[in-house]
């Protein structure tokens, strides 16, 4: 008996071991070809790399002054001069290796791709506590999303204190007790750290902004007692809409360089209507402190300022909030993005907003967003294709299975992170449909077809219209499969579900062939 429990055992164990090996994946290395920082700036870059671990990273062509971790991924040090590096990266694990050609870029130019990362703006509002923060990076990091280019964690509006600090510096409130040690913990990681502010008085959750009306930084409000224990502006106490504006005194200079001590990497900058003046005070302070930052200005772009948004920022609000709506996505992403194409670009984009997919609450609870399935894929193909920047605004603790999908397709992202950084061409569109096309730096062509009606419909085009001749290969993005070889003169259709979008990669069969 003893025995033939030990062979049940054998047989089991010898059953797992086929099970693991047929499920293990290989590696893929994600995220962008192309990488921006300053010479002699503080560099940090975690590769990207799926599959199943453990996996062990190494860098060949490394410029000095930097090394990688083989364990983590992470290349750190000092940027070199400037220059372009070529480095080839590899990645190994059990079930084989992936090799991939990236482009270190020491220059003037950041975010040479979108950015890609979280916010706690959907999910927590102004409840966003340091808690919180450090829930959803652990989710991130368990989840994988850092496999994938997810890279940034912003503290949205919530964080902010009083001018308690050296040269009357904006300190963090009683939810953030300790923003270093906060920030260590998010790059030790190989990820990066963002905040939010404004060049107001107050910002729009009702927190201290840039600007005050006393040159000492106390703020009238705060010493008459009308803020709660989180020195938030108590609205049975004060209407804080009268706050949201501009002062005498500015303090974006010394609370930059406070950011800078406390290794932020990314401002999310946020008033209406964004003026030159402010964008470039701010643009200047972020610059002075000698460290890379993104700088995220949110609002609603004017056109008036378009060629200082493009001269100073690497990404702007080109409307409003996003929330989880059809009708919101659709003036976000299908009307005002198109307005700014001439603007995109490395270095420079335009931004929809943050993604309203996975679970929202702009709160202290959070609940499935009001979009459709369809909806949400849809939603992520636009910004994807458009070269929006991918920001999550879900609580990334309580994911489920298809939000985790969507985020962690490589192949969509992949398309947002193409180098060349080209916005989309609109082939077609009328009111119940648009497709639209965006060339790759692998000379493939990425075509999106949305259906814009509450019913399916078939969706279809010619790739000879887009330019293709001879045959072309047909690769569906979101199932990661070839669907079908086609001649560039037939006319390949798909039907698409309310609202849903197919989204599929043209590739010739022969590159340049001749025209019959």
């Amino acid at each position: 008996m003893a025995s033939f429990v030990k062979s049940l055992f054998i047989v089991a164990a010898a059953s797992l071991t086929f099970a693991a090996t047929l499920y293990a994946e290989a590696p893929r290395i994600n995220g962008p070809s192309v990488y921006g920082a300053r010479p002699g700036s503080e560099f940090l870059y975690k590769v990207p790399a799926s599959g199943t671990r453990p996996v062990t990273f190494a860098a060949k062509g490394l410029p000095d002054g930097l090394t990688i971790d083989s364990r983590s991924g992470i290349i750190s040090g000092t940027t070199p001069v400037k220059g372009e590096y070529a480095v080839e990266l590899k990645v190994t694990n059990a079930q084989g290796s992936s090799v991939k050609v990236f482009r270190i870029v020491a220059g003037e130019r950041l975010a040479l791709t979108p950015p890609m990362g979280w916010s706690s703006r959907n999910c927590c509002g102004s409840t966003v506590s340091r808690q919180r923060i450090e829930a959803n990076v652990k989710a991130l990091l368990e989840k994988g999303l850092d496999r994938y280019g997810w890279t940034y964690i912003n503290i949205d509006d919530g964080w902010q204190g009083l001018r308690t600090g050296e040269n009357g510096a904006l300190g963090p409130n009683r939810k953030f007790p300790d923003m270093e040690g906060l920030s260590a913990y998010i790059h030790s990681n190989g990820l990066k750290f963002g905040l939010y502010s404004t060049p107001w008085a107050c910002t729009y959750g009702g927190y201290a902004g840039e600007g005050c009306d006393r040159a000492d930084g106390v703020y009238w409000w705060a010493e008459k007692g009308m803020v709660d224990a989180n020195c938030k502006v108590d609205k049975t106490k004060l209407d804080r809409t009268g706050l949201r504006t501009h002062t005498l005194h500015s303090f974006a200079e010394v609370d930059a360089a406070r950011w800078a001590d406390w290794k932020v990497d990314f401002l999310k900058y946020d008033w209406y209507p964004n003026d030159e003046y402010h964008i470039r005070r701010m643009r200047a302070a972020l610059d002075s402190t000698g460290r890379d930052v993104i700088y995220s200005i949110a609002g609603d772009a004017p056109v008036g300022v378009a060629a200082t948004l493009y001269e100073c920022a690497q990404m702007w609000r080109v409307g409003g909030e996003v929330r989880d709506e059809w009708g919101s996505v659709v003036s976000a992403g299908f009307e005002r993005l198109p307005a700014w194409a001439g603007f995109c670009g490395p270095g420079h984009w335009p931004d929809a907003d943050m993604l309203v997919i996975g679970k929202v609450g702009w709160g202290p609870k959070t609940r499935p967003s009001l979009l459709t399935q369809d909806e949400q894929m849809s939603q992520m193909t636009l910004w994807a294709i458009a070269s929006a920047p991918l920001i999550l605004g879900c609580d990334l603790v309580d994911m489920d299975s298809f939000t985790l999908s969507l985020v962690t397709n490589p192949e969509v992202i992949e398309v947002n992170q193409d180098a060349l950084g080209i916005f989309p061409t609109l082939v077609e569109s009328d009111s119940a449909h648009c497709i639209y096309a965006k060339p790759l730096e692998d000379g493939s062509i990425a075509v999106a077809m949305f259906n814009l009606t509450r019913e399916k419909t078939v969706l279809g085009l010619s790739p000879e219209k887009l330019g293709f001749v001879g045959d072309v290969y047909m690769r569906d993005i979101w199932e990661r499969e070839d669907v079908s070889r086609v001649g560039s003169r037939a006319v390949w259709s798909r039907i698409v579900q309310p609202h849903g979008v197919f989204f599929v990669k043209i590739s010739p069969v022969v590159k340049g062939a001749q025209p019959l």
